[in-house]
């Protein structure tokens, strides 16, 4: 007996081949028949006309904190993931240095609350902190029940400051034996199954005290040496993040590219790296393409991860961001209730004294907030071209004409003022969609690019992360329902599509057992109704511990999502069934 039977499913089989439509039988959490079946079942659930994928592999998740109260990886849950990879950027939680444990604890908090921006107090309450080494961490999070599979990477910033502590805050240049033994730390880790190495190279990546990352700066030496930790292993992987000195100027471009060419010559293992349009610098993601091109065609393993949409931020009254958390009018409210808040905004004398201050700065020592904020802000009624009201049903791709410039300009007032009178409305609950890269042009043609190079994975989700500035969990739905359905050109294949979220990734980790509707391979699936399939609302919602806010976004259109043939959502609710495990690479 079959324990669920999908009968007449369209199926997408992560293959990349075109869509077929036939049962498919799963017992004992892996697929065991493709065909016309007749037998009996536990459950059978009619099909007809329904995709079935694989289940989505998210490379670039942040959920190194959550996964320790968190047992579903919301929302990464809603939107059709089933094995999810942590402790990218360089930023995670173990190992935790010795000695002072609540120093260290403080330490790694104010790095995930300003790289991240997680609340510190959502993290101090609910991490449970029961480890030192980094196999221990594994092991911790192994005890807690887990709706997904998930994969842990151990992350340089925390190797660093276990082992160099306020001399790795400092950035002074690591010594041959604190090489040594970050190499030992990060081996140990990769012989208990850890996935991997990441580390984070940004000017934006601030601690919670506006410092930069610990490893941030660290030097060729430090960086080979360290994934020399890989040498005889035939598993694990590398990620970088890096803007490539951008703001610096784009002459250190080949010497930040040369590196990651040394680390993954050095380590001898795949090495994903972000792949974005930024601004400043928008040429930039061509000369990425065409460095990691002619690596590959040396042999490097290089890949590059792109996203399936612009990254940016949301902007509202009670999100990390927005436009007048700067003004001295609205500092001097900015404590009171949301609903409150709007209605002082609303009154005529303070909205004609904030409209005519100054923001004050906001970045620098003391905050995490990056300088590009200060940037921005002051070229506001320029860049309110790129601003667009957030509403029920997102529009990812919105048009000029829907910005806040152009309806300024429509208004005849400031983009300032169009922007000031939306946020102040009713409740104040109001939201903007303000992209920031890959957006360059007013569209996702660049982005269009980038998922159409064979290099490219899918991954920047960032899920768990930047809590009160997106949700980009959601860019796995986005992808089929934009890319694959809606677009009115440039569409990708279903198949295509199906296959980056899924038989791509898996295999770029080294996972052999899923990714793919194949007999014998874990029946990790989804079903998804495609003409209801959306990214949905975004809402916020204070369900972190503490009380901590963070914007939610639950997709429609996945009938369910199964891990190991076990459902783990069925029409939009989480189940109480927990199949997931900590997948250890060995």
């Amino acid at each position: 007996m079959y324990d669920t039977v999908f009968e007449g499913a369209t199926i997408v089989d992560g293959t990349g081949r075109a869509p077929y439509t036939a049962d498919v039988g799963v017992r004992e959490g892996l697929i065991v028949e493709i065909g016309r079946i007749s037998a009996a079942a536990r459950e059978r659930i009619a099909a007809h006309g329904a995709w079935l994928t694989p289940g989505f592999v998210d490379l670039h998740t942040h959920f190194d904190g959550q996964a320790s109260w968190d047992e579903t990886f919301s929302p990464s849950i809603h939107h059709g993931v089933t094995t999810v990879v942590m402790g990218n950027c360089g930023v995670g939680f173990a190992p935790l240095r010795p000695g002072d444990r609540r120093r260290a604890v403080h330490g790694l908090v104010s790095l995930m609350e300003g790289v991240e921006d997680i609340p510190g107090v959502a993290l101090t309450e609910g991490v449970r902190f029961d480890w030192e080494s980094f196999p221990e961490y594994m092991n911790s999070l192994e005890r807690m029940p887990h709706s997904l599979d998930f994969l842990l990477q151990v992350p340089h910033d925390p190797l660093r400051m276990a082992v160099m502590g306020d001399r790795a805050l400092a950035h002074e240049t690591a010594t041959p034996a604190d090489i040594a033994a970050m190499q030992a730390s990060l081996r140990e880790a990769l012989e208990a199954g850890a996935a991997g190495f990441s580390t984070g190279r940004s000017d934006n990546h601030r601690t919670a005290e506006g410092r930069e990352t610990p490893a941030s700066e660290a030097d060729a030496a430090e960086l080979s040496g360290i994934v020399a930790a890989f040498r005889g292993l035939d598993r694990g992987v590398v990620q970088l993040v890096s803007d490539f000195d951008v703001l610096r100027g784009a002459d250190r471009f080949d010497a930040e590219f040369d590196l990651a060419e040394l680390i993954a010559e050095a380590s001898g293992r795949p090495l994903s790296m972000t792949w974005l349009q930024r601004d400043p610098g928008g040429e930039q993601w061509q000369r990425i393409r065409a460095r990691a091109e002619a690596a590959a065609a040396r042999g490097l393993p290089l890949r590059l991860q792109a996203a399936s949409r612009a990254i940016g931020v949301i902007l509202g009254l009670d999100t990390t961001f927005h436009p007048f958390m700067g003004f001295p009018g609205y500092v001097e409210i900015a404590a009171l209730p949301r609903a409150e808040r709007a209605a002082r905004l609303r009154d005529p004398a303070r909205k004609a004294r904030i409209l005519s201050e100054r923001s004050g700065r906001l970045s620098g020592d003391g905050t995490a907030i990056p300088p590009l904020v200060d940037l921005m802000l002051a070229n506001i009624e320029r860049i309110s071209a790129r601003m667009f009201p957030l509403g029920n049903d997102p529009d990812y791709e919105p048009m000029l004409a829907d910005s806040f410039f152009a309806r300024a300009r429509a208004r005849g007032c400031t983009a300032l003022e169009a922007l000031y009178d939306f946020l102040a409305a009713d409740d104040g609950g109001n939201l903007v969609h303000f992209p920031i890269f890959n957006y360059n042009d007013g569209s996702l043609d660049v982005v269009g690019e980038m998922l159409a190079h064979p290099l490219a994975l899918f991954g920047l989700s960032d899920a768990g992360a930047h809590v009160g500035t997106i949700c980009d969990a959601s860019a796995t739905t986005f992808l089929l329902s934009h890319w694959c359905r809606d677009r009115a050109s440039g569409r990708l294949p279903i198949e295509r599509g199906v296959e980056m979220l899924t038989r791509r990734n898996a295999q770029h980790l080294g996972l052999h057992d899923r990714g793919m509707i194949n007999v014998g391979l874990r029946a990790d699936l989804n079903l998804v109704d495609p003409a209801q399939l959306s990214p949905g609302r975004v809402e916020l919602v204070n369900d972190f511990p503490a009380n901590g806010k963070r914007l939610l976004q639950k997709a429609r259109g996945y009938v369910g999502t199964w891990v190991a043939g076990v459902a783990v959502a069925r029409e939009g609710a989480v189940t109480a069934a927990r199949p997931g495990k900590l997948v250890r690479l060995q």
